[in-house]
């Protein structure tokens, strides 16, 4: 049975921080564009990093049989995108994702929190609140 997309987002956010990405986030977009359903959005503090963390969420959805429909920016690692349909993850250096900013951009977006310290969902909705 396939992973629901919510799902799909939080297997993904917990494979970052297994990686030590920082500020790994979702949103959730649904409602706002057709493109997805989540944005799983991390950084890591290098461009080895950013590789590494793309890697294994890709690995990590590979052992539950998802391949990616695309992957883009893994030459220069500033920025890697992995587009599994209704979720899409961003993988950023750390100051790429401050220059784009997506959480600004789709700052309408229900934001899903990430228990970070203990690597799980918090299980709370938000909104997303940027100064």
């Amino acid at each position: 049975m396939p992973l629901k997309s919510r799902d799909l987002a939080v297997t993904a956010a917990e494979a970052a921080l297994k990686k030590k990405a920082i500020d790994v986030t979702i949103l959730e977009v649904s409602g706002l564009t057709v493109i997805a359903d989540y944005f799983v959005i991390c950084s890591g503090e290098s461009t080895t990093q950013v590789k590494a963390v793309a890697s294994f969420i890709e690995e990590e959805l590979a052992r539950k049989r998802l391949k990616p429909l695309g992957i883009e920016g893994a030459a220069y690692s500033h920025w890697i995108l992995l587009d599994y349909g209704d979720v899409i993850v961003h993988v950023f250096e750390k100051e790429t994702r401050a220059y784009y900013n997506l959480e600004k951009l789709w700052m309408d977006a229900k934001v899903i929190e990430i228990d970070e310290d203990n690597g799980n969902m918090a299980g709370e909705d938000k909104r997303a609140v940027h100064p």
